[in-house]
């Protein structure tokens, strides 16, 4: 949904901060964000600067070159990081899940666009009041550093992704990396969630659609994964890794 400026619209059922009752503390990401390391005080103190966001599929949460004005903490839905190339082409950087914060780089303004790829709901902090925040509450800050480090980790795969490796084994690697991501949310399945397209994952990993598709159709065939509605069901997960591995 939109406000009238054209940004994402708050949300508000009636409840504090469009959550439930239990605000903060009863949130069903609490456990898998940087809200982790915070006492029962200190989420109240979270609360109180924070205002949930919903959008829509392909609405944008902010944009590339935007002033970074606020950070965001995703508790549903995914979203796709991508960047505009000085030629107009378009680099998927990758896309962020549950429990994720944006907008904690130092840069004043975006570097990336980041848009819904599915409903998505976030809480949104101003990024001022939440330096004040994090300033006067250790544990959240070491959170946050632990938060970046794991960050600069993705940022190297994806480096390591798109050098030296076959296609076959960067589609490998995007869906093992992808079942740990789900794995860290509480969400381990044999079936694999994809709510980005062949050409988002393409766009990923510096690949064409038509290649993604027949590596997938490859893949499917020779019984590694199930192509499914939504997704895929990984068949023989170990076979998978020892590729992704090679």
């Amino acid at each position: 949904m939109l406000s009238p400026t054209g940004h994402p619209a708050a949300h508000d059922d009636g409840c504090h901060h469009g959550r439930s009752t239990g605000g903060c503390v009863d949130c069903k990401v609490r456990l898998i964000s940087v809200c982790a390391a915070l006492t029962i005080d200190e989420l109240d103190g979270l609360e109180a600067i924070s205002q949930v966001v919903e959008l829509a599929p392909r609405q944008a949460l902010f944009a590339q070159g935007e002033e970074a004005g606020a950070v965001y903490n995703i508790t549903e839905g995914t979203l796709r990081l991508f960047r505009l190339l000085p030629d107009g082409r378009r680099h998927v950087m990758g896309f962020a899940l549950i429990g994720d914060f944006l907008g904690l780089a130092l840069a004043e303004r975006f570097t990336v666009t980041a848009e819904a790829l599915s409903p998505v709901r976030v809480c949104r902090f101003e990024r001022a009041a939440f330096k004040a925040l994090v300033a006067e509450r250790p544990s959240l800050l070491e959170r946050l550093h632990e938060r970046a480090g794991y960050e600069l980790r993705l940022a190297q795969d994806q480096m390591t992704l798109l050098s030296r490796r076959t296609a076959e084994e960067k589609v490998a690697i995007f869906l093992v990396g992808l079942r740990e991501r789900y794995a860290r949310l509480g969400q381990a399945s044999v079936t694999l969630e994809l709510p980005m397209g062949r050409q988002d994952i393409a766009d990923h990993l510096g690949l064409t659609i038509e290649t993604v598709s027949r590596i997938i159709t490859r893949l499917d065939r020779e019984r590694m994964i199930l192509v499914v509605p939504g997704g895929v069901r990984l068949i023989d997960p170990a076979r998978l890794e020892r590729l992704a591995a090679s």
